[in-house]
């Protein structure tokens, strides 16, 4: 009987995998895209199928309910040589408050090196620099209504910057946990990411001069105009997934999870992931990203973590590496370290 309720809830999962694949892509079609980027390198490892695990830090991004299941205070680091050469960064810091209410404070930056500013007179450069950048900062408030029911918010300032020209934002993130008494304890999130307003590009860069009419005497080159550019949503993502131990023993764990996700600016989607620990001390991770989602660009995922008390306290320090296979965009590679104490 258990058997037959997860494969159902497993089914109930596929939100219209089919019939998405006629309608017409959303893809470059959000603003913010940097927001899409997945964080943690356990997360990562299995495949980002992680809105119902959301274990530690990173659950700030994944499942803002999920920091109530940190265990104690937790500060998280994480860098990613992301693709074309820029760097994706983030940073984490959990807080109890006591009781069943935890604080939690993110920052996501991308960020590339300064490039040449070239015109058509001067290919080789005009001796100055532009750099592009985009900031993500949440605050975050969790709460666990019941032993089984957990609920998280997320407030967050977005900002894109080219040059000159920014753009800004504010959003919201919801997500939910409820651990059931199926397999183990299986446990259901869901997630609403980037509901928000959009973003529009502003800047001394759309500041143009040219001559409105030449007929007319006094009109010359120097008349300034401002080029409105168009605004952009941000890039919705609703996530729902589940999560089980299949093996639960002292010395070992197996957990398998899958997530589905329905984005506003792409096909849906299926994340599957798995993770086995040793004593809560080493743990390998696999996963697969963006099953059944069209023009998708390789999707396997590994990961390895180890977990060790420092000395001379009971703080406890965690290392955790993923690789994700990125098809023509070659691989990303990513290292957290997080500190709990």
């Amino acid at each position: 009987m258990k058997k037959t309720i997860f494969i159902i809830l497993i089914i109930a999962l596929l939100p219209g995998l089919a019939l998405s694949q006629k309608n017409v892509s959303k893809v470059g079609t959000a603003a913010a895209a940097f927001l899409e980027i997945p964080v943690g390198s356990p997360a990562v490892g299995m495949g980002g199928a992680f809105v119902s695990v959301a274990n530690d830090a990173t659950a700030l991004y994944w499942n803002a309910s999920g920091i109530t299941s940190v265990p104690t205070n937790e500060v998280l680091v994480m860098h990613n040589q992301w693709i074309a050469g820029t760097r994706f960064n983030f940073a984490a810091a959990v807080l109890k408050l006591g009781g069943t209410r935890t604080l939690g404070l993110s920052i996501t930056t991308l960020s590339m090196d300064d490039m040449k500013v070239r015109t058509i007179d001067k290919p080789e450069g005009t001796g100055e620099y532009y750099s592009a950048g985009d900031l993500a900062v949440g605050l975050s408030y969790a709460w666990e209504l019941t032993d089984r029911f957990a609920i998280g918010f997320t407030g967050k300032f977005i900002q894109q910057k080219i040059w000159h020209m920014s753009a800004n934002a504010v959003a919201i993130d919801v997500g939910t946990k409820f651990r059931t008494d199926l397999l183990n304890g299986m446990v259901i999130g869901a997630a609403i990411s980037n509901f928000g307003t959009s973003m529009q590009l502003a800047g001394r860069d759309a500041r143009r001069f040219s001559r409105i009419d030449e007929t007319k005497l006094g009109s010359n080159g120097q008349i300034p105009q401002n080029i409105e550019m168009d605004s952009w949503d941000l890039p919705l993502m609703l996530q729902i997934g589940v999560s089980s131990d299949l093996i639960k023993t002292e010395a070992y764990r197996w957990t398998f999870a899958i997530d589905a996700l329905h984005p506003s600016a792409n096909y849906e989607s299926i994340n599957v992931g798995t993770e086995l620990a040793f004593n809560e001390y080493f743990f390998l991770r696999g996963g697969y990203q963006s099953l059944f989602l069209q023009d998708a660009e390789g999707g396997l995922c590994l990961g390895v973590g180890l977990t060790s008390k420092m000395l001379f306290s009971n703080s406890v320090i965690k290392f955790d590496y993923a690789y994700r296979d990125m098809g023509l965009l070659e691989n990303t590679q990513l290292f957290s370290v997080s500190v709990g104490f």
